[in-house]
């Protein structure tokens, strides 16, 4: 355990130090100010002190752990070290990882009613653009296209907003007429028209593996289904 005693023998003489010149430099400040800063340098040197004492009791029981891995002489304390930055870095991990999506915009109802043959449509649709995604991706498929009927930037039908020119990729390289649609398309349509909307509100959607284009990417992207990114 010789480092961890010069590595607190450092410590101390460093804090020492600090101690003596900051009392210098306020010897010449008023009685008033001297006597906050040294209340405050003592609440921040026993926080310091307490802090240290924590982490060292944890870097103490570690070290007994790592004992039985019998590491080379010297990786002991660069594998404490290491776990110690992890466990600084962790909270910020886990906030990125579990940061929260876009919200979705405000549900609003549709501003016509949907037909049978939109409804065959936009089946069709799914068929096209989602046949091997999961049900959830068939259905926010669905959904992206009833979220541009909302909004004002679109075109103001459904056969408009599917066949709008470069709208969907199926539809420009005629795969759209070619699949063949099944009762699960169907059904995947109808729960979207309920107002199920796995994709929180998206009007794009892509796969990355095979977009050609750059700008899709400027998207804010609200979540990934399958192999499919939703976004804004």
């Amino acid at each position: 355990m010789a480092w961890q005693s010069r590595w607190r023998q450092y410590l101390e003489e460093k804090w020492q130090r600090l101690n003596e010149v900051m009392v210098t430099r306020l010897q010449d400040a008023g009685d008033t100010v001297k006597r906050k800063a040294l209340l405050a340098i003592a609440a921040a040197a026993a926080w310091f002190r307490s802090a240290w004492q924590a982490i060292r009791g944890e870097m103490l029981r570690t070290w007994q752990n790592l004992k039985p891995l019998r590491l080379p002489e010297g990786w002991q304390a660069r594998v404490l070290l290491g776990l110690f930055i992890l466990i600084i870095l962790i909270p910020g991990i886990n906030y990125y990882i579990g940061r929260p999506a876009l919200p979705p915009p405000a549900t609003k109802p549709l501003p016509v009613a949907v037909r049978a043959d939109e409804t065959n449509l936009l089946a069709r649709l799914v068929a096209a653009e989602a046949e091997d995604e999961p049900y959830a991706g068939q259905v926010a498929v669905v959904a992206v296209v009833l979220n541009r009927l909302r909004d004002p930037a679109f075109p103001k039908t459904i056969p408009d907003i599917i066949f709008e020119p470069w709208a969907f990729e199926s539809v420009a390289n005629g795969h759209y007429w070619e699949v063949q649609v099944r009762p699960r398309d169907y059904a995947a349509t109808r729960d979207a028209l309920n107002d199920w909307d796995p994709s929180n509100g998206a009007l794009y959607f892509f796969n990355p593996a095979t977009a050609t284009s750059a700008w899709i990417w400027t998207r804010p992207q609200i979540t990934q289904i399958g192999n499919h990114i939703f976004t804004r």
